[in-house]
């Protein structure tokens, strides 16, 4: 992006487990044939039971291990105008810190450009909430070519339909983020705009916080 383009408020306005066992000799034959015509009854296959617990476990601590919540992706809006307005994605909350969102990590960035002007910029991640398939994502402006946005804190809110996702931004009502003053973390608007179809999208991981 030219960041010498002259800045508008534009920005503003888009934004197996696999069990085997053998047996040698006759006797491992005859019990093999049993344990298939009836598991219940062999005792070459005590083991078999057990695989259904053993895969259940490892399910579960795969489970465990996961993130708290995620907002991740990147997509162009749909305007009929023609603008071109990109958001992306790289927050998350991490499993050690399910009962804190305001540890979430990671940044986001936007860009919003029409008839040769607009403006860019990309925030810290400070807060993150996702429910079901619905995110808000907040954070600190840390740089931009937008005169006067540095500083400022923004909030994104990501509905992850998985046909066509929609997005929103806490600016919706001012039409600047440099307007939006002392906004709370993690407060974006309902997410009224719409991804251009075939340009990305976005996912959320959703979050189960321990009440």
């Amino acid at each position: 992006m030219n960041r010498r383009r002259t800045k508008t408020a534009v920005l503003g306005l888009g934004t197996a487990l696999l069990v085997t066992a053998g047996a040698t000799g006759a006797t491992g034959a005859a019990a093999s044939a049993s344990a298939s015509s009836a598991p219940s009854t062999a005792t070459g296959v005590a083991s078999t039971p057990s695989t259904p617990s053993i895969a259940l476990d490892a399910s579960a601590a795969g489970e465990r291990q996961r993130e708290a919540a995620a907002l991740t992706g990147r997509a162009k809006l749909y305007r009929s105008a023609g603008d071109d307005i990109t958001f992306s994605f790289d927050a998350h909350l991490a499993a050690k810190d399910t009962d804190d969102p305001l540890k979430a990590t990671g940044t986001f960035e936007w860009s919003h450009y029409a008839g040769g002007d607009g403006a860019w910029a990309k925030a810290e991640v400070d807060c993150l909430v996702t429910g079901g398939k619905v995110a808000v994502v907040s954070g600190v402006v840390t740089d931009s070519d937008l005169p006067g946005a540095k500083g400022k804190r923004v909030g994104i809110t990501v509905h992850d339909t998985g046909r066509q996702d929609r997005l929103g931004y806490s600016w919706a009502s001012t039409g600047n983020p440099v307007e939006t003053k002392d906004l709370p973390k993690c407060v974006g608007s309902a997410p009224f705009e719409k991804v251009k179809k075939g340009t990305g999208d976005f996912t959320v991981v959703p979050w189960n916080p321990k009440f």
